[in-house]
């Protein structure tokens, strides 16, 4: 390894080492929430072709990771203080490094999107430039939890456009739905894992809505957020009430309802920055079953597939390598 200075190293670029330590940075975790954004815009789709959907799916899973990894370099300091575990605050692999591999990884993504539906280079293109001035927005106390929404919303049109080949989005009343489900669900997950950071980020002047106005009244902010995405998941499944509703849609809807309430519960209790991952953790349980219900809402037979989808999540979870962090 490369001396960079007395007391860290940097693992060389290909190595196992390195490979090791950017798959950290990825949150494997949390590359189920990509991954099943991008489901729900297939399953939407209607397209049966399986090669063609396990290489939007793939990519889709992986964009979270490279997109995490990417803006993790321009955090560094605030990531320094509240999450030291990471190699990247640890000096281990650097930002040039990450920066190479994230950019090449979304490119990827992004050309497997824009093969099926050419109007993906521009949604990827903006994705991108929004992944980039992310941080920016962070800072602010009326815009961070909406910035990264709005990136992961297009990931779910890009997905659908990519499995549909659709050349214009119809808004029928069930797609803006589940386009708000998605939004208002990954909005929630991301004001809520600012009560872990609210003393780094304090410090490092991220003026986020906790360090703003304080836990109480971003408490309440979420359960808007809780509320309007499971509103919106729930009324198509009630828009169904008339036909046959898949079992399985149902049953996800309800845990992903109860976990929902539960995490804005423990939510409201949280007194320090080291008691919020179990909230910010139910958040993601949330986000994955009630978009997972919306899916077979409109694919019953996936239901199956995404029982294993997640519990393999479940299992991912519980390997994190911090149990603080989400």
């Amino acid at each position: 390894m490369k001396n960079i200075d007395n007391s860290t190293l940097v693992y060389p670029l290909f190595s196992s080492d390195f490979f090791s330590a950017y798959l950290i940075t990825m949150r494997p975790y949390l590359l189920f929430v990509s991954g099943m954004t991008g489901l729900t815009g297939m399953a939407l789709s209607g397209n049966n072709s399986l090669i063609q959907l396990i290489l939007i799916f793939i990519a889709s899973f992986l964009s979270y990771g490279f997109g995490q990894a990417l803006t993790d370099c321009f955090q560094v300091d605030t990531d320094s203080i509240s999450s030291p575990y990471r190699p990247l605050t640890q000096g281990k692999i650097n930002k040039a490094q990450v920066l190479s591999i994230s950019i090449t990884g979304l490119l990827l993504c992004v050309t497997i999107f824009t093969f099926y539906n050419f109007y993906n280079l521009l949604l990827g293109t903006i994705s991108g430039l929004g992944l980039v001035t992310y941080t920016t927005f962070k800072r602010k106390w009326w815009s961070g939890p909406f910035y990264n929404s709005w990136i992961v919303a297009v990931l779910f049109l890009i997905s659908f456009g990519a499995a549909s080949g659709a050349k214009t989005l119809i808004f029928s009343f069930s797609f803006i739905l589940t386009i708000s489900t998605v939004f208002f669900g990954y909005a929630n997950f991301v004001l809520s894992g600012y009560f872990k950071d609210i003393s780094a980020d304090a410090v490092t002047g991220y003026n986020t809505l906790p360090v703003k106005f304080g836990r109480r009244v971003s408490a309440i902010v979420s359960d808007v957020f809780a509320i309007l995405a499971a509103v919106s998941s729930g009324i198509i499944i009630l828009s169904k009430a008339g036909y046959t509703v898949p079992l399985a849609a149902i049953l996800f809807y309800s845990a992903g309802l109860v976990l929902s309430l539960i995490s804005q519960i423990k939510l409201h209790k949280v007194k320090t920055d080291e008691e919020a991952h179990p909230a910010i953790s139910l958040t993601v349980h949330a986000y994955i079953l009630l978009l997972s219900s919306v899916a077979i809402m409109n694919r019953p037979s996936w239901g199956i597939l995404l029982t294993v989808y997640y519990l393999l999540f479940n299992i991912v979870m519980k390997l994190r390598p911090s149990k603080c962090q989400v």
